[in-house]
């Protein structure tokens, strides 16, 4: 379930960098959570450059990449710790961002609240239940 959104301004990067950041972050965090690759979900929101301000001045050339992660309950805090340093690095080797700027959290859900092909994931064959069990 681990999904990945990283928010820049329109313009800024090119589609390839996209495309490098994304792949290079679903493979990191597939590993670091030993998550099956398929389940992890990557994407980049673009924002014009008029709807962006940073410290209170509309996007004045300088990258400030924010981003999201989405997990469902049970992580352990090294495993979030340790992902939230992995994308971080991602965005700056990738993007070129001064590390400083990058800003990012991580969104934990319970399982009752999350539904995988319209099934809540707590009755998907326990498997959040035995991360939460096991801290994995």
């Amino acid at each position: 379930m681990p999904i990945l959104e990283v928010h820049l301004v329109e313009g800024m990067h090119t589609p390839a960098q996209h495309a490098e950041m994304l792949t290079a972050m679903s493979l990191r965090c597939a590993e670091l959570l030993d998550s099956p690759l398929d389940h992890v979900r990557a994407y980049v929101t673009l924002h014009r450059p008029e709807h962006w301000a940073t410290a209170g001045s509309p996007a004045s050339g300088r990258s400030a990449p924010y981003f999201t992660v989405t997990l469902l309950e049970g992580r352990s805090t090294e495993q979030r710790h340790r992902l939230l340093g992995a994308v971080t690095d991602i965005i700056v080797d990738v993007l070129g961002a001064d590390r400083r700027m990058v800003q990012g959290r991580i969104i934990s859900v319970r399982p009752e609240d999350w539904a995988i092909g319209g099934v809540p994931a707590t009755a998907r064959r326990g498997e959040p239940r035995a991360r939460a069990v096991t801290g994995t």
